[in-house]
């Protein structure tokens, strides 16, 4: 595995395939804008599409998973907020809607366990992983309509591609804060957890996730982000080449094998 790559912000830590990256700015709530984390996830997913690795954790170091943006920055009109409408529009282009291609095009699944308040775009993050474990403390939020914006992100893509339109709407346009009950109740939680159990729930679905045969786990992801594009017959297409991929794999023969002899299997990613 080439070297892990060095954050500012956030620290990253791997182990059996699994990587976890902490966002590590408790002391502004890991807020996006005015830190480096912005830079930080996309360095690590552009690491992780090269890098033996089958899953990624992301977290929150304190309490809170992302409050989103910088409100103060927003009121000085300083930051990733200043000036006219042409310098605002190109910093977010240039800023933190990196974040949502970078999650778009991340190649393995993304597991988000969301350890507190999960705001604004802090919230839209834990939206584009694949899977959210929740604690039980938990609070999520579109907000942006509160402070009189919109999900300039790319937020709302994510929310009604997991949410569909109606609920979307819902959050967009009231801004309602939603407790963790009702974010499992609505899908946008797989489950929810004590506190205090949240990073070993979410290690374990991690390394369940990662046990699994490596190119069929990605070219499955792949799959799942193909159904927003593709009519039935091209993605049948797409289906039926993959799975001529996966049949002509090691890690294949050696799942058949394994489930035959009744005995663990061993992957190498072949």
């Amino acid at each position: 595995m080439t070297d892990v790559p060095r954050l500012i912000d956030a620290k990253l830590e791997v182990s059996d395939r699994v990587a976890v990256l902490l966002l590590d700015r408790d002391d502004v709530r890991n807020e996006l804008t005015g830190t480096a984390l912005i830079d930080d996830i996309v360095q690590t997913v552009d690491w992780i599409n090269g890098a033996a690795v089958s899953v990624l954790v992301v977290t929150g170091a304190g309490k809170a998973f992302s409050a989103g943006g910088n409100v103060k920055d927003m009121r000085d009109r300083k930051g990733s907020f200043a000036g006219d409408v042409h310098d605002v529009q190109d910093r977010y282009r240039r800023g933190i809607q990196r974040i949502a291609l970078a999650m778009h095009r991340l190649e393995v699944p993304a597991i988000a366990a969301v350890n507190g308040a999960a705001i604004g775009a802090g919230f839209d993050l834990a939206t584009m992983c694949d899977i959210r474990i929740a604690a039980d403390n938990a609070v999520f939020g579109s907000t942006f309509i509160n402070l009189g914006i919109v999900p300039g992100d790319g937020g709302a893509w994510f929310l009604q591609d997991l949410l569909g339109p109606q609920r979307a709407a819902d959050l967009i346009f009231t801004g309602r804060l939603v407790p963790a009950e009702e974010a499992l109740r609505m899908g946008i939680v797989l489950e929810i957890t004590a506190a205090s159990a949240l990073h070993s729930q979410a290690q374990q679905l991690a390394a369940s996730i990662a046990s699994k045969p490596p190119q069929a786990l990605r070219l499955a992801k792949r799959l799942l982000k193909a159904t927003r594009r593709l009519d039935l017959p091209d993605f049948l297409d797409l289906c039926a080449v993959f799975q001529g991929i996966c049949h002509n794999t090691r890690d294949h023969l050696e799942a058949v094998e394994a489930f035959l002899d009744k005995r663990p299997a061993q992957f190498q990613g072949r």
